[in-house]
């Protein structure tokens, strides 16, 4: 199995030890076997769009490795990122199924691998395996749930640092595990994300996310070190929340 990037390259999806605790590889042998024969297999750097808004649908990628991330722009030039896609999520499924643009443009995090169909292939896959049809209806629920919880983040946050609190929430869910001792309150945290980006999360400026950072740690509610950012008080910032 070849290397790089620092991690395995999974070319042959028959011997993936992942595909069974993901929901579009989790397949039978025979659809898989398809699967395999139609996809094709590339390492991405950092920075890479795979799909480009507005761009017509040339077919999906299967993220295996890595993470993108799904943002749209407005006709000002304005950015806000939808979502995080994580391994085994499918990307510019809804453009391939309904043959029309890409809805987001999808930019990798990290040094990503993805396994490209094209639109005709992944179209004759659907009709030949009706299994499938309910993976991609799982998928198409997942992204709907996904618009729904940054609809209700944005649009029912009454202010900029009630948003970035709940990132930085919704971030405490995946802790690191650090050898050095610390109060058993404090969660760390690794956030790879720039300021610009938290931005896009949040609907706002990234001076404005310089601010209301800058007011966490005078708070004692956030220390940043780097990419490791340490959540001092998680209830004040739960409070900010839900009041």
């Amino acid at each position: 199995m070849p290397v790089a990037y620092n991690f395995h390259i999974i070319e042959d999806c028959m011997r993936c030890t992942f595909r069974e605790h993901r929901l579009f590889c989790d397949l039978p042998k025979d659809a898989l076997m398809r699967l395999q024969a139609i996809k094709a297999t590339s390492i991405y750097p950092k920075g890479t769009l795979l799909c480009l808004e507005g761009q017509g649908a040339r077919g999906i990628y299967v993220l295996c490795t890595g993470r993108a991330k799904l943002s749209t722009t407005s006709a000002e030039g304005k950015s806000i990122i939808l979502r995080i896609a994580e391994p085994g999520e499918v990307l510019g499924l809804t453009a391939a199924v309904s043959n029309a643009t890409y809805e987001a443009t999808v930019e990798t995090l990290e040094p990503t691998q993805a396994n490209f169909i094209s639109q005709s292939d992944f179209t004759r896959f659907l009709q030949e395996y009706p299994e499938v049809g309910m993976k991609v209806a799982q998928q198409l629920t997942h992204n709907c749930k996904c618009a729904y919880s940054e609809i209700r983040s944005i649009g029912l946050s009454n202010s900029v640092p009630e948003r970035i609190a709940k990132l930085v929430l919704n971030w405490s869910g995946h802790p690191l595990h650090l050898p050095e001792k610390r109060k058993s309150s404090e969660i760390a945290i690794r956030v790879t994300f720039t300021q610009e980006e938290i931005a896009q999360f949040a609907g706002t400026s990234r001076e404005t996310v310089s601010r209301v950072l800058s007011d966490f740690k005078r708070k004692g509610w956030l220390k940043i070190k780097g990419a490791t950012w340490f959540i001092l008080d998680k209830h004040a910032l739960e409070r900010l929340v839900t009041t």
